[in-house]
């Protein structure tokens, strides 16, 4: 035949594992701090305006690479992207008193799909997990 031995199968075609209760809190805990810096760039965004905001969006984009850098899976990139959304997302909701924290200003509406942008680069360039072998040519 070609000369292979067994055939090997497709990381697609494992079944799907729970991640180790380990891995379950570092998630959690850069879930977390995702919102942190979520709720910290979204004070810090009006109060320099183009400073604040580039402040803010660095801020994103430092934790969600290197979170992605530091696990070495896309998953570590997208769990700090995650809690940055929903709690940027629990904010722009305002309050039955009439107080908000985002005006419907240029810099809130930067803040908001720039970080959204950032978030979607940085958990799509994040580090994928190879399966075993040849590292040259996946299918030799």
């Amino acid at each position: 035949m070609s000369g292979r031995g067994e055939p090997t199968t497709s990381a697609l075609a494992q079944p799907l594992r729970a991640p180790s209760l380990g891995r379950a809190a570092l998630y959690l805990g850069l879930f977390v701090l995702g919102a942190v810096v979520g709720v910290a760039g979204a004070l810090v965004q009006p109060g320099w305006f183009p400073g604040g905001l580039l402040l803010a969006l660095a801020a994103e984009a430092g934790l969600c690479v290197g979170a992605g850098r530091a696990v070495g899976r896309r998953g570590g990139a997208v769990a700090p992207a995650a809690g940055w959304a929903l709690a940027v997302v629990l904010l722009t909701s305002s309050r039955p008193e009439g107080d908000f924290l985002f005006a419907a200003d240029s810099g809130s509406y930067l803040f908001l799909l720039g970080g959204i942008a950032v978030a979607v680069m940085c958990a799509t360039l994040a580090p994928v997990r190879q399966p075993d072998g040849d590292a040259a040519r996946l299918g030799k």
